[in-house]
């Protein structure tokens, strides 16, 4: 009895160990992480963690001025994508897309523009009204409007 009860436990034990290791780990850097991009005429000078998720997961759709939201995502491989998934909306790449196959699939919304680069995705920001995208930290932001994300 007591060698099962002691089993029960490393498998419980285990699970745990496993379960905490599976969550994403946030980089311990702040400069390191993407920045949020939109276009200068987006009036928001900031966005919480909460805002900013839920504008990918397509919940918020049009900013406080009535301009509808233009999500852009550089491909779901990349390492920039699962770095700002991770580290700015604390999500998994397959969460955000299995969101978006839901929306598509239901009828009630689409997908974000996927774009093949952050060179791509600056340009496509710079010229889409109500646009929002991310770009690696070090990438020039020349045209855009770098957005403070809060906690």
């Amino acid at each position: 009895m007591i060698k099962f009860a002691f089993g029960i436990f490393l498998l419980s034990f285990s699970a745990l160990l496993l379960a905490d290791n599976a969550a994403p780990t946030p980089v311990e850097s702040a400069a390191a992480q993407p920045l949020v991009v939109v276009h200068p005429t987006v009036a928001v000078p900031s966005l919480t963690a909460a805002q900013l998720r839920s504008i990918y997961l397509k919940r918020q759709v049009i900013w406080p001025d009535g301009l509808p939201i233009q999500v852009f995502v550089l491909p779901l491989q990349s390492a920039v994508h699962k770095e700002f998934s991770q580290t700015r909306l604390k999500l998994f790449p397959y969460q955000l897309e299995r969101n978006w196959q839901k929306l598509t699939f239901s009828g009630i919304g689409t997908p974000p523009t996927e774009v093949s680069s952050a060179t791509d995705m600056l340009r496509l920001i710079q010229t889409t009204p109500g646009a929002i995208g991310y770009l690696p930290f070090d990438h020039e932001t020349t045209d855009a409007k770098v957005i403070q994300i809060k906690p």
